[in-house]
């Protein structure tokens, strides 16, 4: 059975009408005019592909960190309310002992065909280094090359951040690289030359560029600096407009086409030392910018209204995430992708209805 969905296509691109054949779970068409009769007419609502966050701690009363199915089933289908059809799970600094376990649970629960998909588990931290941020800089140690190799054998690892100078010699950024694991530099007061051979080395991201670094100097550029300089490393970026300055963003956008938008949501209210939901952010009770409170289509949205156009910002939520992590089948409206799609007002862009491998999971 095929199913069509008419709307303005937005594949990324500039915003034109149009339809998309879907049949079996993926994109079998997409045609630029007028939709045939049968279709499942959306009106001017912009048809985007799915939105992939990757770093994502958790949502709510949710912290990836102690995940049952039942709470993977709440967050799911709030990721899906917002557009985002994958992610990767975040787990922030812990002892090394702690992971199994949490990897384990992450892996069991987050497969649910008509909830958000896990792509794999983003290990941020406990290898990280002069900018810990909130992680908890007891817990943070030098790379441990044979337990990573161990966990990426045991478990589905997609992304680690790492800090250079948490990684003597860059063995352990090699290692991952080598293996197809996704490096990134972050939490690092790491020099320009030094973000620069950790690139040389097979690091290719920099995590939530802007935070958790040292300031962009101009006769000290530092990581931030290398980012914004250096093709091979693309950036992530918070935008509630908390951690980042309007102006800082429009900067990194403009000056490269990869860039990612992440949320780097967290949990409020839960566990030993509870977050604080204020001021648009999430934070420590000593006042330390914690995580966000953000959505993917709100961080749509916001950049949008930074004079951002919508095609650059569903590139940034949508397809250079997925070819961050070398997932051809997402990340577009196109012939052979899997058919997961967001209808988004077109007005206020927030999310109407969402199609998981061309199920409708939310509204329609």
């Amino acid at each position: 059975m095929t199913t069509v969905l008419a709307g303005q296509l937005c594949p990324p691109g500039e915003p034109e009408p149009g339809w998309v054949a879907i049949e079996d779970g993926m994109i079998v068409d997409v045609v630029r005019g007028r939709a045939p009769s049968d279709a499942l007419h959306l009106g001017d609502a912009l048809l985007t592909p799915g939105f992939v966050d990757l770093q994502v701690n958790g949502l709510g009363h949710v912290d990836f960190a102690h995940l049952d199915a039942e709470a993977w089933g709440d967050t799911g289908r709030a990721f899906v309310a917002h557009g985002t059809t994958a992610c990767c799970p975040t787990l922030v600094s812990a002892p090394l002992d702690a992971y199994d376990d949490r990897l384990r649970r992450i892996e069991d629960h987050a497969g649910n065909a008509q909830l958000a998909i896990s792509l794999g588990a983003h290990l941020e931290g406990p290898f990280l280094g002069g900018a810990p941020g909130a992680h908890d800089a007891r817990l943070l140690r030098q790379a441990d090359a044979a337990w990573l190799d161990r966990i990426v054998d045991s478990h589905a690892v997609r992304i680690a951040t790492l800090a250079p100078e948490a990684d003597p010699g860059l063995t352990a950024t090699t290692a991952l690289a080598g293996r197809g694991v996704v490096v990134a530099l972050g939490h690092s007061t790491a020099s320009y030359d030094e973000a620069r051979a950790a690139a040389d080395a097979g690091a290719s991201v920099v995590t939530h560029l802007f935070n958790g670094m040292g300031p962009l100097h101009h006769r000290d550029p530092g990581l931030a600096g290398a980012c914004l300089d250096d093709e091979r490393l693309t950036p992530t970026l918070i935008a509630d407009l908390v951690h980042v300055h309007p102006a800082a963003l429009r900067l990194a956008i403009h000056r490269k086409r990869k860039v990612a938008l992440v949320t780097d949501a967290v949990a409020t209210g839960v566990g030993d030392a509870p977050l604080l939901a204020r001021d648009g952010a999430a934070w420590l009770p000593d006042g330390t910018l914690a995580g966000s409170l953000l959505t993917m289509d709100q961080a749509v949205r916001n950049v949008v209204g930074l004079g951002i156009p919508i095609g650059r910002a569903v590139e940034m939520a949508s397809t250079i995430p997925a070819e961050i992590v070398g997932d051809e089948t997402r990340g577009r409206l196109e012939a052979g992708r899997r058919a997961d799609i967001v209808a988004l007002d077109a007005n206020t862009l927030t999310a109407r209805a969402v199609w998981l491998a061309g199920r409708a999971v939310f509204g329609a």
